[in-house]
């Protein structure tokens, strides 16, 4: 909106109110339960079929230039392309193709150094390409439902028009990337939310910002409260809204608050302890912050590989998430000065490099060539129909 545009947002419900604050005009996106319903279990391929029809609906009525699409919502893709309306594709982590001899996305291990290692895992690159190939054959069935063609690669949700992949440069392994294939860097957002009281003192601090989806129990933000406790550091720890099964004693050196914003909060942090969700690493290390990731589930494995392999934070797998552990992950994240100018590095590139700007710039270019393909259709003049033949 800033840059002059008209954008709507399609999504669920609980958002309207935050995407109508800044500005944006409201769809309400379907939401369907993909697992067994009380009526019959749904599909994950048959959601996105019904979804699809609805999105189509609202591109119908706002005539967009670009259709922008999350990665894992495909149904404003298809929606987008059964109106003949360029479709870009968001992804806002790191990007999910692998190459010959890397490890599988999100086992969690780092880019292989050897020819030996490289070789082994070649041997998984048959399996990946038979559930790739089975997540071909399922969205094939879903655009022939829609009347769409066939596609005859995997991946098939990545546009090759415009992909966004919104993380950092330094995170992603050494890749040839694709002409429609941009690394923007990570794209931020969060509702407003103050400043919280931070404990007293000037020794390092460490903010606990454990995920908001994984790990009910909070095992990690019970351990790391308990592992640092008597630590000469300050403990900002939250609990993201997610009262603990029991209360957590607090030590004299750490707060317990129930939420916090990291824009404002990261930048006075030395070390943040995660689950490793994107956003976060991402906020942290734009901050200059020492990232440790305990990796919960999906992406998160990944992203603590990442993090590994860049040199900007310590992973420590969740099997390990005990009080001392923890502690130990800490010390070492404060006691190598490595960790903390690779992060100082990241955060400086970000400083740089407003990820927000390019994507736009990127999707403002999709939309100047669209109208331009238009001007130059209506522009033509039209053949009579005995001459209007194709060879």
């Amino acid at each position: 909106m800033r840059r002059g545009h008209e954008v709507t947002i399609e999504t669920w419900e609980r958002w309207q109110a935050a995407a109508e604050a800044e500005g944006m005009v409201f769809a309400a996106a379907p939401e369907y339960h993909v697992f067994p319903t009380r009526e019959r279990p749904l599909k994950p391929y048959e959601a996105v079929a019904r979804a699809a029809l609805v999105s189509q609906a609202v591109v119908q009525e706002v005539r967009p230039d670009v259709v922008v699409a999350d990665i894992l919502t495909l149904a404003p893709a298809l929606g987008g392309e059964l109106e003949g309306v360029p479709v870009a594709t968001l992804v806002p982590h790191l990007h999910p193709a692998m190459l010959p001899g890397w490890a599988p996305y999100s086992m969690g291990a780092r880019l292989p150094r050897t020819p030996i290692g490289r070789a082994l895992w070649r041997s998984f690159d048959p399996v990946v390409r038979r559930g790739l190939e089975i997540g071909r054959r399922d969205l094939n069935e879903t655009r022939r439902r829609l009347g769409l063609p066939a596609l005859d690669r995997v991946h098939g949700g990545l546009s090759q028009e415009l992909c966004m992949v919104a993380t950092f440069p330094q995170l992603e392994y050494p890749r040839a990337w694709r002409p429609w294939e941009h690394v923007v860097g990570p794209l931020f957002w969060e509702q407003p939310f103050g400043d919280v009281e931070l404990p007293p003192g000037d020794a390092p601090l460490v903010l606990v910002a454990p995920s908001t989806s994984q790990d009910p129990e909070q095992r990690l933000l019970r351990a790391a409260v308990e592992g640092l406790t008597g630590e000469d550091v300050r403990v900002l720890a939250t609990t993201n809204r997610r009262p603990p099964p029991e209360p957590i004693p607090v030590p004299a050196n750490a707060r317990l608050v129930e939420w916090v914003s990291y824009e404002r909060t990261m930048p006075r942090c030395d070390v943040v302890v995660c689950h490793g969700g994107h956003g976060t690493v991402g906020r942290a290390l734009a901050s200059g912050a020492v990232v440790v990731v305990v990796p919960a589930a999906g992406d998160m494995n990944e992203n603590g590989a990442r993090v590994d392999w860049a040199g900007v934070g310590v992973r420590l797998p969740r099997r390990l998430a005990t009080p001392g552990a923890v502690r130990l992950a800490v010390r070492a994240a404060l006691s190598d000065p490595r960790l903390r100018a690779r992060a100082r590095e990241l955060a400086a590139w970000s400083a740089g490099h407003d990820g927000a700007a390019r994507a736009a710039g990127l999707v403002e270019r999709l939309a100047q060539r669209t109208r331009a393909s238009r001007a130059a259709t209506l522009a033509v003049p039209m053949l009579p129909a005995a001459s209007r033949t194709t060879a």
